[in-house]
């Protein structure tokens, strides 16, 4: 007589998850007829137009790829090796001690979600125990990419959402009390989602503070260029590669190059020294392996093409310059109008900050009437991005901000 098992499916156990903020945010932009709308809640880079455009110096650098390119075959599991040797000089800058030690390690990853994700693997591996320090606020995403790795994560006071501004003396006061076996997530610039960055002082004491109690700094840096400078714009990366044993690195060309949909990342970790770094190599490479299997090519060789060669170089300087002015003068106009139109709260902060986001500081129920009333959409904690304005909406958010603040 045949066994009778009870009918279970595999997946009845699901729970229906609810839909990511942003993209709820987005759908319901998109759902809305006015023809007055606004979009401040997508993060990606836009232009006048709206448009998220593809740089001329991509662009030149894609036909010399496809007019060259003999194969589709797989690329090494750790990437364009060209890729992997131009983003290192970027990010650590040419001739820093580590690179010239031979104590960075890195693997081509599919955007910065996967170095963090390939980081985050490798810290589980090397030391299970670990607890990952995310700052408060951080990246939505960046608490399930780690914890689907498996990691502990805690939180560390970073903005102080009153006076808009770094809370350092609360970090220093966290920090100092951690030791071996503590991560701490650091946003290189252009923190997401407050726009508020640690200044070169600030990154010159935690580097000395993390290199004396022994904590590991992961720096999330997926906006360089877009503050600053790219020179500017790496110094915590350089400094704490200078001062403390062990670092990792998850970087991102997705902003700085506008290459958003062909996902291109890399995963960096500085060892001790050149004997651990070959040894970490390995690791970064299998974990890659084990996630995604191989990493694709299109985008990796695009920003090789681009960074090995000095006209197409200098050109994307120049057009990574244009974006960047663009965000800060976008920053510096906005928070005038809402001055010069008489709003009872001071944004000058708005101008302070660096990147594409800031909070703006209003309640929630002011946000849902910005969008019900207004046709003006952010996310619910009143975080906007700057790209999405231009010279034909600048005056009617502004006038609506003022609105509902009365």
């Amino acid at each position: 007589m045949l066994a009778v098992f009870p009918k279970i499916t595999v997946f009845e156990n699901l729970e229906f998850q609810p839909p990511d903020a942003i993209l709820g945010i987005m759908a319901l932009f998109r759902a809305d007829p006015a023809p007055n709308k606004v979009d401040l809640s997508v993060g990606v880079f836009q232009d006048e137009a709206g448009r998220t455009p593809v740089l001329q110096c991509v662009k030149r650098a894609e036909r010399r790829i496809i007019e060259a390119q003999d194969s589709k075959s797989y690329v090494a599991i750790a990437g364009n090796p060209g890729f992997n040797e131009a983003m290192e000089k970027m990010l650590f800058g040419a001739g820093h001690p580590a690179l010239e030690a031979g104590r960075v390690s890195s693997v081509q990853t599919p955007g910065g979600s996967g170095a963090l994700s390939v980081a985050g693997h490798v810290i589980v591996r090397a030391r299970p125990a670990a607890t990952v320090w995310l700052s408060q606020p951080s990246w939505p995403n960046h608490l399930p990419l780690l914890r689907l790795a498996g990691l502990e994560l805690a939180h560390y006071p970073y903005y102080d959402f009153d006076r808009h501004r770094v809370d350092f003396d609360a970090m220093v006061e966290t920090f100092s009390s951690l030791g071996p076996g503590d991560v701490v997530l650091l946003h290189g610039c252009c923190h997401n989602p407050c726009g508020a960055d640690l200044s070169p002082e600030q990154w010159d004491a935690l580097a000395d503070l993390f290199a004396d109690r022994g904590i590991v700094p992961f720096v999330d840096l997926a906006y360089q260029g877009l503050a600053e400078n790219l020179e500017a714009d790496a110094h915590g990366v350089r400094v704490m590669a200078e001062r403390v044993d062990e670092i990792l690195l998850a970087s991102s060309c997705s902003k700085n190059l506008g290459l958003y949909r062909e996902r291109v990342g890399l995963a960096s970790i500085v060892s001790r020294n050149a004997d651990e770094a070959a040894i970490t190599r390995t690791n970064l490479a299998q974990m890659g392996r084990g996630i995604y299997s191989m990493p694709p090519d299109h985008g990796a060789a695009i920003v090789s093409c681009i960074l090995h060669d000095e006209e197409l170089t200098a050109q994307w300087l120049e057009e990574l310059g244009e974006m960047r002015e663009r965000l800060n003068s976008l920053r510096r106009t906005f928070a005038d109008q809402l001055a010069q139109r008489g709003a009872d709260v001071d944004f000058s902060f708005i101008a302070r900050e660096r990147g594409m986001f800031s909070f703006l500081g209003l309640p929630r129920e002011q946000v849902i009437r910005l969008r019900e009333e207004f046709h003006v959409y952010m996310v619910e904690s009143s975080r906007i991005n700057f790209a999405g304005l231009n010279r034909s909406n600048m005056d009617y958010v502004a006038g609506s901000i003022i609105a509902v603040l009365q």
